[in-house]
């Protein structure tokens, strides 16, 4: 006989993987609980802070690090309530162990916006590294452990997902798919404060939804993001041939600009090349120095016009993939679904 599939709560979109127990009831206020109630406040901070970033990535392509700070110490929050008021009252486990796994993952994420590498590092540079190997090992320890103590009930569940977010960030970012300590910054945050969501505005196909009870968020904004990517090249298409200026491949990739306003455009020289000093700035104004350099040396050889690709922020997709997996889900998956 076939035991009954695992029961998903409507109002945090958490799959629970637990057999209930009886406890008080949760308080409902005007249709909507209190869990429900932390993940319209995660979801306001996610967007209203993706949204900030994205912005001053646009502008200046930096985020100051208070912008992460803020975001994940209000994840924090939400999701230690999200678990007092939901979740953690309607499982079998511990709650006190719940929650204390869930303060010890989200703290872990919130040192990554934090400078005491930088510090330390002043002081023995292979430090840090040691010191954070430790801690990814240690907080990935401390979940296994929970889960084997109490199983996949929804707490450990939420901590193991806001975990895997903050390691694919961390991979991704290391593996230099993820260039800037933004991007990566963006995806643990949004792993912190929206571990899994799996109760996507827009009615989607059954088989779509049920897989997100389980699958992090933060990979969801990841692959949204991605497809939201695709836009770029076709709005370049369109620039170029209004311009005149299409060229096949690379009409898709970059446009035409005046050498002399290279210093004031974020943007790449892709013909003539260069040397691939623009990939050692490490700040925006390092890079205004470089465009500035070629800029002059350009104009002495009397070139007037270059072939450039623009450095566009991929906070800004990491922010359109927020707004896309609340509302839409995994895209990839409703697309599988519907095959």
């Amino acid at each position: 006989m076939r035991s009954p599939p695992a029961p998903v709560s409507p109002a945090s979109g958490t799959l629970l993987l637990a057999t209930p127990v009886k406890r008080p009831a949760k308080r409902i206020v005007a249709g909507v609980s209190a869990a429900g109630f932390t993940d319209l406040g995660a979801i306001a901070v996610l967007w209203a802070g993706l949204g900030y970033a994205a912005w001053t990535d646009w502008r200046r392509r930096e985020v100051d690090d208070h912008v992460w700070v803020i975001m994940g110490a209000l994840g924090l929050l939400l999701g230690a309530g999200r678990i007092w008021a939901g979740a953690g009252a309607a499982s079998g486990g511990s709650l006190w162990r719940e929650l204390g796994l869930w303060v010890l993952v989200a703290s872990f994420g919130l040192e990554h916006f934090l400078p005491w590498d930088e510090r330390l590092g002043r002081w023995r540079e292979w430090l840090p590294g040691i010191i954070e190997l430790g801690l990814y090992l240690a907080v990935g320890g401390a979940v296994v452990a929970v889960a084997f103590a109490d199983g996949f009930v929804p707490g450990v569940v939420a901590a193991l997902a806001a975990y895997l977010g903050i390691l694919l960030a961390r991979v991704l970012f290391e593996l230099r798919l993820l260039y800037g300590g933004a991007d990566a910054k963006a995806l643990m945050v949004a792993g912190v404060l929206l571990p899994l969501w799996s109760t996507p505005w827009l009615p989607l196909p059954r088989s779509a939804t049920a897989i997100l009870g389980a699958y992090p968020f933060a990979l969801t904004l990841l692959m949204d993001g991605a497809i939201c990517a695709i836009v770029i090249p076709i709005g370049l298409a369109v620039r170029n041939l209004r311009a005149g200026d299409f060229e096949f491949p690379r009409g898709f990739t970059g446009f035409v600009l005046r050498v002399a306003d290279l210093p004031d455009r974020f943007v790449w020289v892709k013909d003539p090349t260069f040397d691939a000093e623009a990939d050692e700035a490490e700040t925006s104004e390092d890079d205004r120095k470089v465009r500035e350099r070629q800029r002059d040396e350009l104009l002495a050889r009397g070139v007037e016009k270059v072939w450039v690709t623009p450095q566009l922020p991929f906070v800004i997709l990491l922010a359109a993939g927020a707004v896309a997996g609340v509302v839409l889900g995994n895209i990839v998956f409703d697309l599988a679904a519907l095959v």
